[in-house]
């Protein structure tokens, strides 16, 4: 702002010390506030500051909710990595993957979010607490019934309620096609093209 200002305060100033009824004293003080104005802007660049924003639905709330999955969601694959079991580690991405897709669908429809709340609240941070609970059993060399038993459970379970969460996402828009192939088969019949 303070170019403006310097451009603006050479017009009162140049109008006191040469008579701003000439035309030729109009143009000199319209040179010299520009001249202000490119030296301040000059001695005071305009400063831009951009904020990453990773998610623009519209809605506060949902992008709030899906910059919370994307966290939980890198520290999953961070815990990927820390967990060599093969086939858990498997399931894990596949969790991962169905929980990217969750959120991309959410942020091209953000009035999904509602389905989704009890997943991002609850069950995708209880995954993430049951994981670092695994791998630092790991990690510490822990064996045992326990540790078998939370291992066979996160296999089975874990990667299965994801897909399961990201298919009902869509499960509204694949009554809505059922019932245009319905409607579309009804129109095809009664004009005799079937």
């Amino acid at each position: 702002v303070l170019p403006i200002y310097l451009a603006a305060l050479v017009w009162p100033v140049g109008a006191l010390l040469l008579p701003a009824y000439r035309l030729s004293n109009l143009l000199i003080i319209a040179g010299l506030s520009l001249a202000a104005y490119g030296l301040g802007t000059k001695f005071c660049p305009t400063r831009v500051i951009r904020k990453q924003v990773p998610y623009a639905t519209g809605s506060e709330d949902v992008d709030t909710m899906l910059s919370g999955i994307s966290a939980n969601l890198d520290k999953l694959h961070a815990l990927n990595d820390a967990i060599p079991d093969p086939e858990l580690s498997a399931a894990m991405t596949r969790m991962e993957k169905a929980g990217r897709s969750i959120a991309a669908a959410v942020e091209q429809a953000p009035d999904k979010a509602r389905s989704i709340d009890r997943f991002a609240r609850y069950y995708l941070p209880e995954v993430i607490k049951l994981m670092t609970t695994y791998a630092n059993m790991e990690k510490n060399g822990v064996k045992g019934g326990n540790a078998d038993q939370i291992l066979t459970e996160l296999r089975r379970n874990a990667a299965k309620a994801f897909e399961n969460q990201l298919d009902a996402l869509y499960s509204a828009e694949a009554m809505d096609i059922s019932t245009d192939i319905e409607v579309l088969d009804g129109i095809l019949k009664s004009q005799n093209l079937t």
